[in-house]
């Protein structure tokens, strides 16, 4: 049984970026997707990190949950020019 936490943290860790809180926020600002780009399909990845994220999206587990919170925070820019908000 897997019983590491799965966080954001971890998923940097598993992608093989740096994942202390300071690195993370500056990825996710310095990242930015226009909104029409979805995650797996952002020139930011390695053929590995697309394929874990791939992966965890589909076993629609904990990590897909990650995944997906991580897709929002690098869409965030896109969306509020959208909403206004």
């Amino acid at each position: 049984m897997d019983t590491r936490e799965v966080r954001m943290t971890n998923l940097f860790l598993q992608l093989g970026l740096p994942a202390d809180a300071e690195a993370i926020a500056h990825f996710i600002v310095t990242n930015q997707l226009p909104e029409q780009v979805p995650l797996l399909e952002a020139p930011l990845w390695n053929e590995s990190q697309r394929q874990f994220l791939r992966e965890a999206l589909e076993s629609d587990g904990e990590w897909a949950l990650v995944v997906d919170a991580l897709s929002e925070s690098l869409h965030e820019d896109a969306v509020k020019a959208r909403t206004g908000l």
